[in-house]
């Protein structure tokens, strides 16, 4: 399935339109004999994969019990355990990463928590790093231990090595964030540098 073309198409869609098409999938979703269809493929101990929204990603973690319509999990990579229900679950190893396109900018759809970003500042100096949050309108992305609260259309993709066809990517340094930075990014800190159309708006308070 291409989540990126879903999404472009649900762009063109009315409000009312899509409150319809959220009836229907969370018909689907609240389904027994889908539920049912999902725990007859699991088993408890087994690795699994489920996506997280807020992070944007998918999460590796150990099976740990099934309930009537949630699972227990354990988080493989810090031990955190998390109760989910079955449609986070990606039994099919579909791949859910939304890519973005050429001269497309990026979005909140695009990104996840840890993707490598790049930015140009006021003073057009060009600054790479790494996303720690995302907020409605805007990324916090970790640079040298400074967080900046960027603005989702002056971001670019980061990769290494040659650009080959992506334009939207450029090439450069980038600073791995620590548990603690990433965990200490939920709330403004002193000093914060702001890239952002609307620097006093509503995405203030979830920077």
């Amino acid at each position: 399935m291409n989540y990126t073309a879903i999404l472009d198409a649900l762009g063109q869609a009315s409000l009312f339109q899509l409150f319809r098409l959220n009836v229907a999938i969370r018909n689907q979703l609240d389904d027994p004999a889908r539920i049912a269809a999902v725990k007859r493929v699991l088993r408890v101990g087994q690795t699994i994969r489920w996506f997280h929204s807020t992070e944007n990603r998918l999460i590796e973690a150990k099976l740990l019990k099934m309930n009537r319509t949630q699972a227990d999990v354990q988080d493989l990579a810090d031990g955190r355990r998390w109760t989910i229900p079955f449609y986070l679950i990606d039994l099919d190893g579909q791949d859910v990463t939304i890519g973005a396109r050429k001269r497309q900018a990026l979005d909140r759809n695009r990104l996840s928590v840890g993707d490598r970003v790049g930015f140009k500042d006021r003073q057009g100096q060009e600054r790479f790093g790494q996303v720690v949050k995302l907020n409605p309108k805007s990324a916090a992305v970790m640079v040298d231990g400074l967080r900046w609260r960027v603005s989702y259309g002056l971001l670019v993709s980061v990769i290494d090595g040659d650009l080959g066809d992506e334009l939207l990517a450029l090439p450069g340094q980038w600073v791995t964030i620590t548990d603690e930075d990433a965990d200490g990014a939920s709330s403004a800190l002193p000093g914060e540098q702001s890239l952002c159309e609307d620097d006093g708006s509503e995405d203030s308070e979830f920077a």
